[in-house]
């Protein structure tokens, strides 16, 4: 769907009348998309998808009556829909929301709570974008996968001056690492070697995929999954019972050795360093760039500076074009470059951004 053409319309599935109305004003402060329902509870959301077949779902993860993931699993199995869940960031409901991927859901979105004004914003965007990411997406039946306006304390809307503020400029890898030197010469080659790896909406599928094939002495792995802070941690362990590789979610300093993969944090952007003949991780704090934090431009220009041709760069599914000028630099730094290819991406956004710039090598399922 082109997003330009008509909005986005979307069902919100809580039990929380607060909840749907913030979300409604988060929702329809973006021009390009249509909040067309709410619905307290799944048996009312099934009533109402008698007569309206929406864009996207918005789940609440725990209802009453039925929860949000017997729901998904009914859904996908009798009318798929896209959905996006609503979960808070209690380790008992990101499990939960994380099963939901499995399940057949598209993106995971923390309910907004109150913050600054810059917090706020930065929800907004996020929430935004996932839902208009769900739009993009081909759902369908499939087996189950192993395993201002502003908002106080208690959800509720509050009046401020000016509303919802707008879309910043969306900030390049340049508020995190400057510019490399056209002119300078890329870290020259080791026998040691890095996979750098971005993925978005679908990507913890596609990562599930790529990392249960690597043997346990493969190349260290640096992941940038856009997903929201909390749950990458969640995400990691449950690789990390699958893989033969050890998974976990990256913490400052930490090594990039063979035979392990670290995701970076939700809400940290994450960058390859190097130390001598020692690779590690730098975890830190920053703005939102192409959009995001953890963002994959920030890491793949961090892979173009240290690691250069010594790294395999490796573009996934995920709507935008997070990625596509970090893929371009890492090229040119001397990696290979690979992007996943649409017929087995769920959002072939991503690496068909990066192939516009001129950036990938190499176009694989």
């Amino acid at each position: 769907m082109n997003p330009s053409s008509k909005p986005v319309t979307v069902l919100i599935v809580d039990d929380s009348a607060v909840v749907r109305q913030t979300l409604t004003s988060i929702l329809e402060s973006d021009p390009q998309i249509q909040v067309v329902g709410q619905a307290q509870d799944p048996f009312v959301a099934a009533e109402k998808l008698k007569t309206l077949i929406p864009d996207v779902i918005t789940l609440d993860v725990e209802m009453p009556r039925m929860d949000g993931i017997t729901f998904l699993k009914k859904l996908m199995s009798q009318h798929p829909i896209p959905v996006v869940m609503c979960s808070s960031l209690t380790g008992e409901g990101t499990e939960t929301a994380l099963r939901a991927l499995e399940y057949g859901a598209v993106e995971i979105i923390t309910k907004p709570r109150m913050g600054t004004k810059e917090f706020l914003e930065e929800s907004r965007i996020r929430i935004c974008d996932a839902v208009k990411a769900a739009a993009f997406t081909q759902v369908r039946n499939r087996p189950i996968i192993r395993p201002a306006k502003a908002v106080n304390g208690t959800g509720a809307i509050q009046s401020q001056s000016g509303g919802i503020p707008k879309i910043s400029p969306k900030l390049t890898a340049d508020a995190m690492l400057p510019p490399i030197d056209p002119g300078s010469r890329a870290m020259s080659q080791t026998t040691e070697k890095l996979i750098i790896v971005g993925a978005s909406t679908g990507g913890t599928e596609a990562l599930r995929v790529f990392l249960e094939a690597l043997p346990a002495d493969a190349p260290g792995v640096v992941i940038v999954q856009h997903m929201p802070e909390n749950f990458t941690r969640a995400f990691a362990d449950r690789l990390n019972t699958l893989c033969q590789i050890t998974v976990k979610e990256a913490a400052d300093n930490d090594s990039v050795v063979r035979g392990r993969a670290l995701i970076a944090p939700g809400n940290k952007h994450t960058m390859l360093k190097r130390s001598g003949a020692r690779y590690y991780v730098e975890v830190r704090d920053g703005p939102l760039v192409s959009r995001h934090r953890p963002s994959v431009d920030v890491l793949f220009r961090s892979a173009a500076r240290y690691g250069g041709k010594n790294c395999v760069g490796v573009i996934m599914t995920g709507m935008g074009d997070d990625g596509a000028r970090g893929m371009l630099e890492m090229k040119t730094a001397g990696a290979t470059t690979i992007a996943q290819d649409e017929q087995s991406c769920v959002v072939f956004g991503m690496p068909k951004e990066a192939i516009k710039h001129g950036g990938v090598d190499l176009i694989k399922p």
